[in-house]
């Protein structure tokens, strides 16, 4: 059975106004990262399993992935923004808590985006040495909003519940993982809550507008959206391979560098695509989409766990 919602875009602004907060006050000189911690939970990170690294070693390529991970939320909100903008601008909306909401969606969004850039500033200046990450940006944005309206809104929404199970799941109440980068989870979850729900009603209203065609369409570029990612993952296993050497200052062996490889890109894809393809929200709204439309998601997760 498919789960009913009841969200509404007066109910998604007033909750981002109750919980609105400003980049300084979760990051700054009086708020450091303490790099004596984890920074991202076991169960993304997945770090435990190469028992070839010693245990400051695991935690050094934690911090790592903890880096790499909000440079990936960044890159993805790099086109997100954009995507509202020209949402709100295509509809001509008459409806104020609509117009409003959708503004406040694209204005957090670029909050995030900065809050991300003033990290990877704190992140390289306590870190010690420097860790590589895929880009540019304004490349993956423009490649991403090149495909059809639905494909976009889709991955979307994708990223959207993504975000909501890996804070549930795994950052909430965990008290192993640095304090400080916690909270940027936390602040970052609390506005995408939100999001979710009126990339849900985006979505809706995509797809109410599509022939049968744009909808197969849509689904396609979805799946080509995925494919893209999952090149990205790739290049950012190998670039976060080559950080924790430099942060160890030894070279991995030709096997460990294979199973690390392995492991890690597992781990990526799990963190950004399959646990945003399997999330009950998104394969609801996908199948009062397109009830094909969660065949050919099976398909893609077959295909990246293979």
């Amino acid at each position: 059975m498919l789960l009913e919602h009841h969200y509404t875009y007066r109910a998604a602004l007033e909750a981002s106004l109750k919980v609105n907060w400003q980049v300084h006050d979760l990051i700054g000189n009086d708020k450091p990262l303490n790099f004596h911690y984890p920074f991202l939970p076991e169960a993304l990170a997945q770090v435990q399993a190469l028992t070839f690294l010693s245990p400051e070693e695991q935690r050094l390529l934690n911090q790592i992935r903890g880096h790499s991970y909000l440079h990936l939320f960044g890159l993805v909100e790099e086109f997100i923004l954009p995507f509202v903008l020209d949402h709100v601008r295509s509809h001509q909306l008459g409806d104020d808590y609509q117009t409003r909401s959708l503004l406040q969606f694209a204005q957090e969004e670029a909050k995030h985006i900065h809050l991300f850039k003033e990290f990877a500033k704190a992140f390289e200046a306590g870190f010690g040495t420097s860790c590589g990450v895929i880009g540019p940006a304004a490349d993956f944005a423009q490649a991403v909003l090149a495909k059809s309206p639905l494909g976009v809104v889709l991955i979307i929404l994708h990223i959207e519940w993504m975000t909501q199970r890996h804070y549930l799941d795994s950052v909430r109440n965990n008290h192993h993982l640095d304090p400080q980068f916690a909270s940027l989870l936390k602040h970052h979850w609390l506005e995408e809550a939100q999001h979710a729900k009126l990339d849900t009603l985006m979505a809706e209203t995509l797809a109410a507008e599509s022939t049968p065609a744009q909808i197969a369409q849509g689904l396609a570029d979805y799946g080509a959206i995925v494919e893209m990612i999952d090149q990205g993952l790739q290049q950012q296993v190998e670039l976060d391979r080559l950080s924790l050497e430099n942060a160890m200052g030894r070279l991995l062996t030709t096997p460990e560098k294979a199973l690390l490889s392995n492991r890690q890109l597992r781990a990526y894809r799990y963190t950004f695509l399959i646990s945003g393809m399997t999330h009950p929200h998104f394969i609801t709204t996908l199948e009062k989409i397109a009830p094909e439309g969660l065949a050919q998601v099976t398909a893609l997760i077959q295909g990246l766990e293979n």
